[in-house]
């Protein structure tokens, strides 16, 4: 009969106290070394904005100190005598003179028919300013006497008034009206537009004037090409009251929306 051994396991040499007395030392070195850690990136952030600061100083900064100034303390303004305009020339009228010469087709008479107070007939530079009995011949680029000019008339210069822009601001108290019923019954159809089933909107944007008539149009927004000249034509074709700006009729721009629907 034979018999076996087994080497029989010596027992641990530490127990549940020495395993707390581990835990909690490598708790503590843990702490220290994370305390230590955080105070040396903090010791580095400080000294690297130390050495920055005196490797590259920031530049001088003067500070303004603001001052509130009230339009009550301010003193009243200097009047300053300002000499007065220069009198404004005086016109003197050209003369009415004219060329001494006189227009006229020349006729050959007789030397003693002549007068002898009669004029030369006029060169082809003169033609447009002499008459048929020839000027006194102060020529000062006048026309001649005889034409019915007086220099001393009174001769006004209609200035031309200046159209608005198509994208300029004009206030009116009254927008101009129109029938757009009327207008939109008037609109018709074109039969290519129709057959491509082609329908949408054409804005026509309008200069309306002081009589209330067109005076520009242009055409700004457009579904097709095809429905703009109906567009256009019934536009045309409508009556506006003007625009009044205190009371008198003043020119606005104003943009007339003209729809197109297959029915």
């Amino acid at each position: 009969m034979t018999s076996t051994s087994a080497a029989l396991t010596s027992p641990l040499k530490y127990g549940a106290l020495e395993l707390k007395e581990i835990i909690a030392r490598n708790t503590k070195k843990a702490f220290v070394y994370t305390i230590s850690l955080l105070l040396l990136l903090a010791l580095i952030s400080f000294t690297y904005k130390l050495v920055y600061d005196l490797i590259f100083p920031p530049p001088n900064v003067v500070k303004v100190k603001g001052i509130r100034v009230s339009l009550v303390d301010l003193p009243p303004p200097q009047l300053v005598d300002q000499p007065p305009p220069p009198p404004p020339p005086t016109t003197v009228p050209l003369s009415a003179g004219g060329p001494a010469a006189r227009a006229g087709t020349p006729v050959s008479v007789p030397d003693a028919m002549l007068a002898p107070d009669v004029k030369d007939f006029a060169s082809v530079d003169e033609i447009a300013r002499a008459s048929a009995e020839g000027g006194s011949g102060e020529d000062m680029g006048g026309f001649a006497d005889g034409l019915g000019v007086d220099p001393n008339a009174n001769i006004q210069i209609a200035t031309r008034e200046e159209d608005p822009g198509i994208d300029d601001f004009v206030y009116a108290e009254e927008q101009p009206k129109f029938d757009f019923g009327e207008l939109q019954s008037r609109v018709k159809y074109p039969d290519m537009a129709r057959e491509k089933g082609i329908q949408g909107k054409v804005v026509v944007r309008v200069l309306i004037d002081k009589d209330g008539s067109i005076a520009k149009y242009v055409v700004v927004e457009s579904a097709h090409k095809l429905l703009e000249p109906e567009a256009v034509k019934a536009v045309l074709a409508t009556t506006f009251t003007p625009a009044k700006q205190n009371g008198q009729p003043t020119k606005i721009w104003i943009s007339i929306p003209v729809n197109f629907r297959i029915r």
